[in-house]
């Protein structure tokens, strides 16, 4: 590797909270035992809000943040790994207590890396990062979790909240792929078309939806992902028919959930939390693998904006303030 690398830096002093991209040596990484040539990362939404103040996840600075990256082994201390293998991580707390993406080399622990499937690029498996394969994990989760695990009946009719953004609009592309009607909900009018071009059949506001919710309303759907929790939380579950699942993993409007047991006792509704940090490897590889098959990237990269390490000091404030959509990746070779 070069004597010099670039990689945006986060450093606090006292009140003081800075983002900077810097150029670093080979001994300022400190973690693992993997060396890895970053070729993308992503922004996702704990990415933001990490850029933003550490989000108190980051527990030492200076610190280098990016929660996911995929890319190319250039040393390696670990038995399951070798030069020049093509690598995907996410989770496992990188970017937030280990040394993460936004950095052109990156030093990780072996156990956290999986093989990328030669079904995806270096790039399409950033496209999908952290958000991918949370959408990954809810999909199956609400459909093949109550067909096959359960061996429960046909899920048709499904519900994606939050569908505007890089965990909702993958789910939605997802689902539809798997034979689901899916209605998107999305607080952006303007998203309509985009979101029926990936899948969803109906589009619905989330007004619709961000209001007390009755205990028990109308069955109108056979399982949901949620991704945005709070009120809209509270009024899918009311709207999930006989033995549907709702795979949560999302606090956007809020970590409070105003419900009751009745769509849990009435109708057995199961409530999903989805945890993409700590899936095991064998799920990761599976749902990997999984993912060239359900993927249009095709009409995915149309909505796919790709950025810097400097360019996403000024893009991470508009994803908090809820004006982007779709998925935002970084080159780090740009």
């Amino acid at each position: 590797m070069p004597d010099k690398f670039k990689a945006l830096v986060l450093n606090q002093e006292g009140e003081n909270f800075t983002r900077e991209v810097k150029e670093l040596d080979k001994s300022f990484l400190k973690h693992g035992d993997v060396l890895v040539k970053v070729e993308y990362s992503s922004l996702n939404y704990k990415d933001a809000l990490i850029l933003k103040n550490g989000a108190r996840l980051v527990k030492e600075f200076p610190h280098i943040p990016g929660i996911d990256f995929s890319g190319t082994v250039v040393e390696s201390q670990n038995q399951k790994f070798k030069e020049g293998d093509e690598i995907i991580l996410t989770g496992w707390r990188v970017g937030e207590i280990y040394f993460g993406g936004y950095s052109q080399y990156a030093k990780v622990n072996g156990d956290f890396l999986v093989k990328k499937p030669k079904s995806l690029t270096s790039k399409q498996a950033m496209i999908l990062g952290t958000a991918g394969f949370t959408a990954l994990q809810c999909a199956f989760t609400t459909k093949q979790t109550r067909e096959v695990l359960l061996l429960g009946e046909k899920v048709q009719d499904v519900l994606v909240t939050g569908a505007s953004g890089g965990v909702g609009s993958i789910a939605t592309m997802i689902l539809s792929k798997l034979g689901c009607n899916v209605t998107a909900v999305t607080g952006k009018d303007s998203n309509k078309e985009y979101l029926k071009s990936i899948g969803a059949k109906n589009v619905i506001n989330t007004s619709e939806l961000d209001k007390e919710a009755r205990p028990l309303d109308k069955g109108i759907y056979d399982g949901a992902v949620d991704t945005v929790g709070g009120n809209v939380l509270s009024n899918v579950l009311s709207h999930i028919r006989d033995a549907g699942i709702v795979a949560a993993c999302g606090n956007a409007s809020g970590i409070k959930l105003n419900t009751t047991v009745m769509p849990f006792i009435i109708r057995g509704v199961k409530l999903w939390g989805i945890n993409s940090v700590t899936a095991s490897i064998k799920r990761r590889e599976f749902l990997w693998e999984e993912a060239g098959k359900l993927v249009d990237f095709a009409l995915l990269e149309k909505s796919i904006k790709e950025v810097s390490l400097g360019e996403l000091i000024d893009v991470y404030p508009k994803m908090l303030q809820g004006k982007t959509s779709g998925r935002y990746i970084v080159n780090l070779n740009k």
